[in-house]
């Protein structure tokens, strides 16, 4: 992997994660991501919206007007957005009316949008295809841990409802801390929602605090001795 394709990656999966770090897309965020499972549909459908689109805005890009560019856009990731929502329905229907409105409110996300008119729109398919695939997990990733985080504290249980995009046999992959815990409601209700992504926020800036202490660190420990 080239360091342009390696950047772009980086960016979308940690320095510019558009959860953590644009603040994009909250609304489908903290609403969905009460359980794992909700998270992770959410974000798969959220993702192959943003390849798609952007590898359709990245092969029309020199052929739409500055201004029209927006309007074509919107239609394109609209277009892309319904296809997503009709296969659901017929496949993942369980999962479908969990998610409900906000599977065609994909199409509103300012991440989608936003990556098409300043990165696809200005660059090539490959280049476009990875990052929409890096901003798509990276939100992805964003939206499992959160609502797996709320999950296990508010009612004590990881991948409950996962038959719901697995099937059958994934009925048993139902975990659970035991009967007796109690539950934490406050998680899995909408205030537990800004509560985990303020915590997961700070705890990237943690990590990233001290990612860039050690980076002089180690360029000072590398640099030649002259007599």
């Amino acid at each position: 992997m080239t360091d342009g394709y390696r950047k772009i990656v980086l960016d979308g999966l940690w320095h510019n994660n558009q959860a953590l770090v644009a603040l994009l897309g909250l609304c489908p965020l903290l609403a969905v991501s009460n359980t794992l499972i909700n998270g992770l549909g959410l974000g798969l459908a959220t993702t192959l919206v943003l390849v798609m689109s952007n590898v359709s805005v990245s092969m029309i890009r020199n052929w739409v007007r500055p201004e029209i560019r927006l309007p074509v856009f919107v239609l394109i990731i609209a277009s892309f957005v319904t296809m997503v929502e009709l296969v659901m329905n017929a496949y993942f229907h369980g999962l479908y009316k969990v998610l409900g409105i906000f599977i065609p409110l994909i199409v509103t996300n300012c991440t989608i949008i936003g990556r098409a008119e300043a990165f696809a729109s200005r660059n090539p398919i490959p280049r476009a295809l990875v990052d929409g695939l890096a901003i798509g997990v990276g939100s992805t990733l964003a939206l499992v841990v959160l609502g797996g985080s709320r999950e296990l504290i508010g009612q004590g249980t990881l991948f409950d409802g996962a038959h719901l995009m697995f099937g059958e046999i994934a009925r048993g992959w139902r975990w659970g801390i035991g009967e007796d815990y109690p539950g934490i409601l406050l998680a899995i209700l909408p205030p537990g929602a800004f509560i985990g992504l303020g915590m997961l926020i700070a705890l990237k800036n943690i990590i990233d605090k001290r990612l860039s202490t050690r980076q002089p660190a180690s360029a000072a420990g590398t640099e030649p001795v002259t007599a």
